[in-house]
């Protein structure tokens, strides 16, 4: 019973952790067009978890290496490649809402409230 509730912590870390991706991606977007601006991401879930900074400070977004050249006036911000990673978070999101309904519903089973 104690792994499970682990792991409904690991969902509402990732749940919160695909939120706030959102909004670094967001900013992204909104930026795509101001010279010099350099796309940012958060890092990945799995290096937040494994470093045991889960549910302590949020980490601060930071410049992605995109491997492709930056727009003449040095902006960064590829709209194809936020498009993906915003795909990405959702499937992570969706992921994590779907652990922590099935665990929720191992509790209520446990609670003798499997039906509510």
């Amino acid at each position: 019973m104690f792994e499970k509730l682990e792991l409904t912590r690991m969902a509402q870390g990732l749940a919160a952790h695909a939120g706030a991706r959102m909004g670094v991606i967001a900013q992204n977007i909104a930026h795509a067009d101001t010279p010099g601006y350099r796309a940012k991401d958060l890092p990945a879930f799995v290096d937040v978890f494994q470093a045991g900074r889960l549910g302590q400070d949020r980490p601060q977004p930071r410049p992605v290496d995109l491997r492709a050249p930056t727009d003449p006036n040095g902006n960064s911000v590829g709209l194809e490649d936020q498009m993906r990673r915003m795909a990405e978070i959702r499937q992570s999101h969706e992921m994590a809402l779907s652990i922590y309904r099935s665990t929720s519903a191992v509790v209520r089973a446990a609670l003798g409230r499997g039906g509510q």
